[in-house]
This record gives structure tokens, sequence and C-alpha cells, in this order.
């Protein structure tokens, strides 16, 4: 077996070698980027966050606790070695200041930029699936309902084993405020055990994982695929891997049994885990900046066309890292919504509907496949794209590669304003000239797959659990033959 050494993510275990050598794969083509394509509007290239901050963080980057980060930017460095052409299409727009150093946002990328973030995410995505990952794990995160009494008591049965002075590392647990009062969980029973737990047993908010995310070292979840989402919203960016444990009602993403903890976590932590990395999007906001006046204005000359100098028409509002859907619908309205959609720079289509959701490969069995659209299996790179109750019979489900920017957005002269949702949560009202930016996330969700574990599971997760495709097997014709033939007519004579 094969080890390699991957920096302090740990001892990579490779359970199987390529038979094309990566020298032949990097030269059979020859990628060409449209110099048409390469720029951005001004107005998305506007950072929502303070500059000073986004170059903080882009010179971070090599030093991130984030293990995805630490193995592309190993791959980084490697395509930085061998011999580059600089391209024009690098440029975001003319007269704009220059913001490679900048870009936290995918949103702010360039074509190409975009679609060497979406290569190198599913290269790793693809080596990873293959490989066992030893992690040095320190601090642990733990999260649960808050509000299911029973989940609370497995909780605490949970964290009293990882605290554990039979563990072969002293963890740092982590569980959320809300339980440090509760009788449940009960910390004072807890700590009268062992009073070395009160030093190792603490607490989180939401801020904290907001801005310490690279606190953590591991993520265990107790629920079902909700708890799974809630842990995606909480960490925004760099998450930590996450193991969920099966107690919700369906359980796409939840593959492992809790009565098995502590083998699981035990096999996890001595011998390494196996990450599948699902796709989120990043969604941005867009204000109009647009002065209300007599004058009529429309989105899609705005949004397709040249912006005047030092004259940007939106602003943004807001960013929010998704991995099941963005749903933009008629809120509260008793009418129809009516929204238009842009792919890059280019006009799609206008859509009169209950509203149009936008959905990442995970979150096609969700949203998505109650509004009609396809089920996709998770390792597509794609943007699933299903209009709600569209007022049309010609309206169909489509896909999109992830390296496009896809926008939503309600026209000047809708009749009434339009609201959007990420993930179930943050209803934010849309109004006339405001849009919604979707674009492929530069950090994805690292979710752990049991050992031996395929991407045929995912067809008996659906089969198990939305019963796809269940249907009474047809019979067979019973084929005639002369004996039959002679005792039909033997009774019929008869």
């Amino acid at each position: 077996m094969e080890r390699v050494q991957e920096s302090s993510a740990g001892q990579v275990e490779n359970d199987e070698e390529s038979s094309t050598s990566e020298s032949e794969c990097q030269h059979a083509l020859e990628v060409v980027f449209d110099e048409d394509n390469a720029k951005r509007r001004k107005s998305s290239l506007v950072s929502s966050e303070n500059p000073q901050l986004a170059q903080q963080t882009a010179k971070k980057r090599e030093s991130t606790s984030c293990f995805v980060h630490q193995l592309l930017e190993n791959q980084r460095r490697s395509r930085r070695s061998q011999p580059t052409i600089t391209h024009n299409e690098d440029r975001l727009c003319d007269k704009t200041p220059d913001m490679h150093n900048q870009a936290v946002h995918s949103r702010l990328l360039t074509k190409r930029q975009l679609s060497e973030m979406a290569v190198n995410v599913r290269e790793l995505s693809k080596k990873l699936g293959s490989i066992r990952l030893k992690l040095k794990v320190i601090t642990i995160f733990l999260l649960t309902k808050a509000h299911d009494s029973d989940l609370i008591g497995l909780t605490r049965d949970i964290t009293e084993w990882l605290l554990s002075k039979e563990r072969d590392t002293l963890y740092t647990i982590y569980v959320e405020n809300t339980l440090e009062h509760n009788r449940v969980f009960d910390v004072q029973g807890l700590i009268s055990k062992d009073p070395s737990h009160e030093g190792r047993l603490k607490y989180w908010n939401n801020e904290l994982c907001k801005k310490q995310p690279h606190l953590f070292d591991f993520a265990i979840t107790l629920g079902g695929d909700g708890t799974l989402l809630y842990a995606s919203w909480l960490f925004q960016r760099i998450v930590p891997p996450v193991l969920s444990f099966a107690l919700g009602s369906l359980g796409f993403l939840t593959k492992f049994d809790y009565a098995d903890y502590q083998d699981t976590l035990t096999t996890a932590f001595k011998d390494g885990i196996t990450v599948s990395l699902r796709l989120r999007f990043e969604a941005t906001i867009m204000r109009t900046q647009t002065a209300r006046d007599d004058r009529m204005h429309d989105l899609v000359e705005e949004l397709i066309g040249v912006e005047a100098e030092n004259n940007l028409t939106h602003k943004p509002d807001g960013s929010y890292t998704i991995l099941n859907d963005i749903v933009v619908d008629r809120g509260p309205n008793p009418t129809m919504s009516s929204t238009e959609l842009f792919m890059d720079e280019k006009f799609m289509t206008s859509v009169q509907a209950d509203g149009v959701c936008v959905a990442t490969p995970t979150g096609s069995t969700a949203y998505n496949l109650a509004a009609g659209g396809s089920l996709c299996h998770p390792e597509n790179p794609v943007i699933l794209v299903t209009a709600i109750c569209a007022h049309t019979l010609s309206f169909r489900p489509v896909i999109l590669p992830d390296t496009v920017v896809l926008r939503v957005g309600v026209p000047y002269d809708a009749r009434t304003s339009s609201w959007a949702s990420f993930d179930g949560r943050e209803r934010v009202e849309l109004h006339p000239g405001d849009y919604v930016t979707i674009s492929a996330s530069r950090y994805p969700f690292a979710n752990v797959m049991p050992q031996g574990s395929s991407s045929e599971d995912w067809i008996g997760s659906i089969s198990r659990t939305l019963n796809w495709n269940s249907r009474q097997k047809q019979k067979s014709f019973k084929e005639w033959d002369e004996q039959t033939m002679e005792g039909m007519s033997g009774r019929s004579k008869q």
C-alpha cells in the first residue's frame, strides 16, 4: 500500500493506483478560454467585506487549518511549477482594481479562475473517495437537536465517552451553549464523575463557528439531514470533516448507526476516514442602486450591458454558503412571482411561476425533487434549475455546469417583490431590480463516509428512503405446449 505524507492534514493511505500517469492527462488537452466570457460585472466585483481583511485572508490561505484547502494548495503548487502562459482573460475588467488577492467570493473570479477552481475540487474529490485520511484530532465539535430530549441524552453519552481518560487522546469537546444549563445533559453530573472534564468540556455558539471555524478538528452530528444542513450553515466557509449518526427521518447524508458509535469513532480516529466533498453554492444578494424615477429601467439591459464608469448599478448585501438549494419564490404574495434568469453575462429566460429552485446535486432530493426536478448523483459538478409551478407547459428543468455564474433577478416592472431563502433559512425580500448571484463555492462540504462505501450507495439510499422506481414486477407469460392444449381440449369436451 502506497503512503503519501500530506503536511498537517495527516497521513494519506492510497488504496489504489491510477493506470494513467498524471503527466499524460495534463498534456492530453489544450484548454482555450473565450476572451468574451472572461469578465465579471463591476457590481459583482464589489466585495461586501473589508478589502484589507480580504487581503489578509488570501495571504493566510497557505497556513489555513482547513485540510481541504491544504490539499488544494498542494495541487496549486504542483501546477505553478509547470510553465504557464499569461492570458488576457485573467483580467477581471478594464479600469477595475486588481482583486486577485482579494478574491474571497467565487463570484469575484474570472471565468478562467472559476473553471480552474472547479477542476481542482473535482480532482481532489475523486482522490479523496479512494483514500483514507488520518487526522490529528484534538478538538471535537458536537451538534444535536437542542430541543429533542432523547437526542440530548444520547449526546451526553457520547460526550462522556469521548471525555473519558480511557481514550488514547485527551479530547476537548465543544457542545452547544444551550446545553450548559440543560437538566437532561446535566453538566454538573459529568464533572462530578471526573473533575478533569470541566477543563475539556466547552461550549460553542454561532459567533464562534463563524469567526473561528479552524478551532475544530472534527465534527459529529446526531440527528437527520436537517442537522447536517445546520452544520453546513454554521460553517459558512472552512468546514471540519463531519461524521453524522443517523437519528432522523430519511438519512441521505447520515451514514452511521449510533448504536455502533464507539467502534465507529475509534476506527475513524485510529485508521483514518474517507471523505466525500459535496459541492456547495455561494449566493450573494445584490441590491439595486438605480434611482427611483419616472424613467423605465430594464434589469436585462443592466445585467448584460456595460456599466458606466464609477456608476455601479448594484451593491452586495450579504453572502451565504448553502449545501442544498436557493429558492426565490412569491413569499406571502397571493400572486405568482416574476423572475429573470441570467447565465454568466447572457440572458436565459423569464419565469412566471410560484418561484425558482436552484439546487446542488446534494439538494436534488429536497425541494428540487418536490418541484419536479431531476435526481442527480452528488458527484456530478452541476447546478440544477427548476421552476416551482410554472405557468407554462413548455418550461422544463435544466442542468447547468458548475463553472457558470447564475443570476436570478426580479424585473423592475414586476407587480410584487420576491423572497429568497437559503437552505430553508434566512428569508430575505428581493425588491424589483434586486437579484441573487449563485456560483460554486470555494468551500465544499467534507462529509465522512463509511469505509468501503461506493457511488452505487446513492442508488440504494434513494431506493430505501424514497422507494425510487418501486413497482410490482410484471408477470411472465406461461408458454403453451401440446400437453396443455390437449388437456384444455379434453376439459372442454366433458
